[in-house]
């Protein structure tokens, strides 16, 4: 875990409204996922940079059991040119907090990792928390994805 500072990025991609009360996420979200890769959406959005999928939180209500918005996108160059369907986040420019996990993604290393981050200290500025996965780590089902959490800066 350590904190960094990042520039701002945006994402094209699709989208869902969700909370983790009552267990929503466990079912919005993989429901996204099965949307993005059945779709093709990788595909399908302009401008991509590389071959990296963000899955972005933003938009809460509150804190994490607050509603919020969740992204399944790729970094682009542009926010032109959106297709039909799809949406479009700017994550600001901010310090992050960074998790690095490694494993299998089908043992819910990534869920249980939200777990950890949920129930620790950190002090979350909750406008835009994202993970990232390399295209291999996708295809492959492990490998590598970093957690970004948007925090208060620490002087």
């Amino acid at each position: 875990m350590k904190t960094i500072q990042k520039e701002n990025l945006k994402i094209i991609g699709i989208s869902v409204r969700t909370t983790n009360q009552n267990q929503q996420a466990a079912k919005d979200i993989p429901a996204l996922w099965e949307q993005f890769v059945t779709t093709n959406v990788i595909d399908k959005i302009p401008n991509k940079l590389d071959g990296k999928v963000f899955s972005v939180y933003t938009d809460y209500e509150s804190d994490y059991m607050g509603s919020y918005t969740t992204i399944l996108g790729c970094e682009v160059s542009s926010l032109e040119n959106v297709p039909e369907g799809m949406t479009t986040v700017e994550i600001p420019a901010d310090f992050y907090t960074n998790f690095t996990i490694n494993g299998q993604l089908n043992e819910n290393i990534v869920y249980n990792k939200w777990l950890e981050i949920w129930q620790s200290d950190i002090k979350r500025s909750y406008h835009s928390d994202f993970e990232v996965y390399e295209k291999s780590t996708l295809k492959e089902q492990k490998g590598t994805v970093n957690i970004y959490i948007a925090t208060e800066k620490v002087n």
